[in-house]
């Protein structure tokens, strides 16, 4: 088989995968001939015809069209040809996904050779202190598409980023505006006690936030996954690194660029508050079956409740004889949805970002400018936040052999809430909002009972400012050819303070005379400071021996000091509530009680430092090595544990630049294999010093008077190890980089092993004589494995429909592999051996529907009874279950006895003796993934990007979700616990106000003694799995013939939509991303969010 018959064999390869409909053409486009042209009167028509190639021979599937009639085109056949009419003198464009374009003027017999882009395969990514072809890579490094940043309408860089990455996790726990996602790469790398596992941050070589950079700004996001790529950073990334990159100018025109969008958002999955009537029901069934109680809603209040309820009258709450209102838990007959009255439906939003760019040969510059303005979700009190964002970028050639270049962003964050929308609100609403209580009194005034509105709307302010200024200073050298010296100190300051007061509240009396209710008045004042100074010195040499051996060698150093300063301040009653501030205080309660001011202050400071090398080795970019050491220090530990050396060393070797591969070349263009090993160390631990012993005092807290006055105290120091030192971390890193049907299809697959050992944790347990808690040390290790998979697809139609898809798809898991603080193996904590996140729980047969079938479980349990005891009968037969509760009754749990002795009971709850628990499921998110369609033909653009988390389990066991509880103050009742068993001798049933649901979701409400249906089991055990359409969008640019003629090179408008769908089978009470937040899953929600908008360019 000769090499060109071998190549007409590879296109009828990708003929047959296009008819599979990988290519997605329509099946004329890959006609011979194509329809007649219209041509101006008297103009020739000819048929231009021929063949297009590459170097491997004749192109299948390739776009020929004429130039400026996208509609008159055609795709090349199985033989590379084509044929095409056009005018006479015209110009013929043939495009080819992975290949330049290519024009040529119309003949009859035609050769056009393509020319592969450079760009595809060779690609540069940024890597630590430099950047790479992604061709030559041996690290993990995964790069983002920075249009899903730049073109989708969020003013949060790591909420663009969620799903964009393998093995890339960021989570909103809930729609707060001053809520940050978390964030970490590959799963956790630390058990989070005393030290932290997130990422490192640098935003153009400098540690950031990623929260308050311009996403309109960015140019590129690299994240490096693996020792081999992060350990050039040393300490500082021990768990990844995300590299930012911002945009700067470029050589050429001004170009002014203007995008605004206007947004309008809703809260999703947001709680409602049962109504009047079924809540009365729900809570005096549970009063009734709870032994010894009676019902809480009777006599004159539930008829009330009802005649309220049925608009037969309009009064929520009675007076009493003193002429103020009766209380409104005892006497409140009103029908409010707490939730509905406290969110509202909708709020707007918009943002506004201007950009200009532009620059001669030797002098480039950039400058942008955003402002955005969120309003919250709340419908009571003042909850917004504004963002201002000002950038500054420019580049100087000094001269042949010297640039300079300057980078200044400065951000303001402005935000607001009331002074009681804390994480208390979230607790306050549920076992405060009884649907009963009156939001307003008779008369139309606020009416606490205690109740969240009247704190929402009159208690106060809690105002936030926090400013970012960063200062990026860079000089580049290049005495001699191949050889450049880097010399940037950066230098960033945060500066935030909070204002917040808290105001008397007044509820009014029968006649609309205020009086105080909640009496307790202060300012408080806190003030943060933070100095960030840091200096970078590298240098890289690269040069070429034999022609074929390439060599890049880096050497640099690095040092970072902080030092922070933070004070704070509370006074004690507002004289003025019009003016909240501390001179206006006068350090009296409301009943003229003296009340001490309280104050806190603190001076920290950390250093580090680190010396650093790298050597960067390819052999005809076929055989790839690199090897990197750094040298690091720390002030955080004690001199003699301060210093650490952290090596790396990876291998790659492209197959596809073999020669025995140039068979194949056209059909996989890239194939590669690459592996790493390395060692980092973590010094992120969370008290900067925590080996030492640290003296609390106090300020007239004592318990005791001397002169009247209470004495001030000083706390006993806790133990501290002085051994503390490093984390370490040790990661295996196994990756296959492959591209396929000239580079449409691409992707990467990885394998990967991270170990943290000597982890920070608690010191085994001391016997409690000892008085106090037991230290942190290094005495912990865990292993995080899994991998990471991309896929993509990109391609171009005949007819000029570009389309593209990515899907990515990560898993990682994480077992405790060293925890000598559990030597009985408990289960209510780590276990040396087992995975981190795992649920224990009961097995659940069911719900009794009656109580003979209720009874009939636990005699079956004494058999189990009889049967495990050499057919001893149990000494209290019928109590099978009582080490969970008693009293057990239709609409009770039945548990399943695993272990057959007839009792129903967790054991020692230790893995060696664990009863009847068994392992139900893990909290751990696996199978993370996400989807990104995109399209675009004529103008008009399409995204539809899925995110997801495909297999995780929770067990959410807080009375948000179980609505009773054996405290009736601790109690709700939303919607989704109307859902609970009633049969026909439930209070609510025999009075006529609910039917029977003995196929209920919930067993019966109890609320002394219910604990014992609410036990970790499968039947309550979530699914917290989930898809969601995060974002949709559709835009369209007009003609430039139009665009030209009103001076712009570019207007666009689009519409946009996130969070516009989920599928999950989760519990309705709970969002999938928030369910482990706020209270016990009740948090602030996150909202869908509309936006229409315009892109500017001139």
């Amino acid at each position: 088989m000769n090499h060109f018959q071998l190549i007409n064999d590879k296109r009828l390869l990708g003929s047959a995968l296009a008819c599979l409909g990988l290519l997605a053409a329509a099946p004329s486009a890959f006609a011979t001939a194509s329809p007649l042209p219209m041509a101006q009167a008297g103009q020739a028509v000819i048929t231009a015809s021929g063949v297009v190639e590459d170097a491997a021979g004749p192109l299948i599937g390739a776009t020929v069209m004429e130039k400026g009639k996208p509609a008159n085109a055609v795709a090349t056949d199985i033989d590379g040809r084509f044929s095409l009419k056009v005018p006479a003198g015209s110009t013929i464009v043939v495009s080819y996904i992975g290949y330049e374009q290519a024009e040529a003027k119309a003949s009859t017999d035609m050769t056009i050779f393509m020319k592969e882009k450079s760009d595809l395969l060779d690609e540069v990514v940024v890597v630590g202190f430099g950047t790479q072809k992604k061709v030559n890579l041996t690290g993990s490094v995964s790069t983002v598409d920075t249009k899903l940043l730049n073109d989708r309408p969020l003013n949060n860089v790591a909420v663009a980023l969620q799903g964009a990455v393998p093995g890339l996790q960021i989570n909103l726990s809930n729609g707060a505006l001053d809520t940050n996602p978390s964030i970490n790469i590959r799963g956790n790398g630390t058990i989070g006690d005393g030290s932290s596992g997130s990422p490192l941050v640098l935003i153009d070589g400098m540690e950031g936030d990623i929260n308050t950079l311009n996403p309109q700004d960015v140019l590129s996001v690299s994240v490096l996954k693996d020792a081999a790529a992060a350990s050039i950073y040393g300490s500082r990334a021990p768990f990844g690194v995300i590299l930012i990159t911002t945009k700067k100018g470029e050589s050429g025109k001004a170009t002014i660029n203007y995008q605004n969008s206007f947004r309008w958002a809703s809260p999703i999955n947001l709680a409602h508050t049962m109504e009047s009537v079924p809540f009365v029901s729900y809570f005096n069934d549970g009063c009734m079956n709870t032994d010894g109680w009676s019902p809480n809603f009777s006599g004159e209040h539930l008829d009330n409740i009802i005649k309220y309820y049925n608009g037969e009258i309009t009064s929520v709450l009675p007076a009493n004889t003193n002429g103020y209102w009766q209380d409104g838990y005892a006497w409140g007959n009103a029908n409010v949805d707490w939730y509905h009255e406290i969110f509202k439906g909708s709020n707007f939003s918009q943002e506004h970002n201007l950009s200009v760019s532009g620059g001669t040969e030797k002098v480039t510059y950039y400058f942008s400018g955003n402002f955005s303005n969120q309003d919250g979700d709340l419908r009571i009190g003042k909850n917004d936040k504004k963002q201002y964002m000002i950038n500054g970028r420019f580049t100087a050639q000094i001269f042949p052999w010297m640039k300079l270049g300057y980078n200044g962003r400065w951000t303001r964050v402005d935000f607001e809430r009331p002074a009681t929308l804390t994480d208390n609100l979230y607790q306050t609403i549920g076992r405060q909002g009884w649907p009963t209580l009156p939001l307003y009194d008779d008369n139309g005034y606020y009416y606490d009972s205690p109740s969240p509105a009247l704190g929402l709307a009159t208690a106060g302010k809690d105002i936030t400012q926090t400013d970012r200024n960063t200062h990026q200073l860079e000089l580049v050298f290049n005495p001699l050819a191949g050889w450049d010296i880097h010399a940037e100190l950066n230098y960033n300051v945060l500066s935030a303070t909070r204002h917040w007061d808290k105001l008397v509240t007044y509820n009014h009396d029968v006649e609309g005379r205020p009086y105080a209710y909640d009496k307790g008045s202060n300012v408080h004042e806190d003030y943060k400071k933070e100095n960030f100074f840091n200096v970078n010195i590298y240098s890289n040499y690269n040069w070429t021996i034999a022609e074929k051996n390439d060599f890049h060698v880096m050497l640099g150093f690095q040092t970072e000091n902080m030092k922070q300063l933070v004070y704070g301040l509370q006074r004690n009653g507002v004289l003025d509530p019009l003016h909240p501030v501390v001179d206006l205080t006068n350090g009296m309660d409301y009943d003229g009680n003296e009340v001490t001011p309280s104050v806190n202050g603190a001076r920290n400071e950390w250093d580090t430092a680190g010396f650093f090398g790298r050597i960067n080795y390819s052999y005809d970019s076929r055989y790839l090595a690199e090897v990197n050491l750094r040298y690091d220090g720390t002030s955080r530990f004690r001199s003699d544990r301060r210093w650490i050396w952290l090596p790396s060393v990876s291998l790659g070797w492209n197959i596809a630049n073999e020669k025995f591969w140039e068979d194949y070349a056209n059909v996989c263009g890239q194939l590669k294999l690459r592996a790493s090993w390395g060692a980092l160390g973590n010094q992120n631990i969370n008290n900067w010093y925590q080996t030492y012993r640290v003296l609390t005092p106090g300020i007239a807290n004592g318990d005791w008077l001397q002169g009247g006055v209470k004495t001030n105290t000083l706390g006993f120091p806790a133990l501290v190890s002085e051994l503390l030192g490093w984390e370490k971390v040790y990661n295996w890193n196994f990756g296959l980089d492959f591209a396929f049907l000239n580079n449409r299809l691409r992707g990467s697959a990885e394998y990967f092993i991270r170990s943290t050992k000597n982890m920070v944790g608690p010191a085994p347990d001391m016997p409690q004589t000892l008085g106090t808690d037991v230290p942190k040390t290094n005495n912990c290790d865990l292993r995080t494995s899994g991998w990471d998979f991309e896929i993509s697809w990109n391609d171009q139609t005949s007819f000029g429909l570009s389309y593209g898809a990515r899907f990515v798809l990560s898993d990682a898991r994480t077992k405790i592999t060293s925890y000598p603080n559990n030597p009985s193996n408990s289960l209510s904590t780590y276990i040396q051996g087992r995975y981190s996140g795992e649920i224990w729980g009961y097995e659940t047969i069911g719900i009794a529907k009656t109580n003979e079938e209720m009874q009939q479980h636990l005699n079956n349990l004494d058999q189990n009874y009889v049967n495990s005891h050499d057919g001893q009968a149990p000494a209290n037969p019928g109590q099978g279950q009582n080490q969970l509760g008693t009293l057990w009754a239709a609409g009770d749990i039945m548990y399943k006895d695993l272990d057959g002795d007839g009792v129903i009971s967790s054991g020692a709850n230790t893995l060696g003796d664990h009863g009847d628990l068994k392992l139900i499921g893990n909290n751990t998110p696996r199978w993370l993934f996400s989807l990104d369609l995109n399209a675009a033909y004529k103008g008009f653009d399409l995204r539809v990007y899925f995110q997801g988390v495909a297999k995780r389990d929770y067990w959410q066991g807080s009375s948000y979700f179980w609505g009773i509880e054996d405290n009736m103050w601790w109690s709700q009742g939303l919607h989704q616990h109307a859902d609970y068993f009633r049969n026909e001798d439930s209070w609510s049933v025999k009075n006529g106000l609910q039917d029977v649901n003995i196929d209920s979701y919930y067993p019966r409400p109890v609320f002394s003694g219910g604990g014992k249906n609410k036990q970790t089991q499968t039947r309550y055990l979530q699914d917290a799995s989930y898809i969601r359409l995060k974002n949709l969008q559709v835009g369209y640019a007009l003609p430039k013939s139009i665009t030209r003629k009103a001076g712009f090179e570019l207007i666009r408008v689009y519409f946009s939509a996130e969070n516009l769908w989920t599928g999950t089978s989760l519990s309705s009470l709970f969002d999938p991303e928030s369910i482990g937040s706020g209270w016990g899953g009740c948090a602030y929600p996150l909202s869908r969010t509309f936006s229409f908008g315009l892109n500017l360019s001139l």
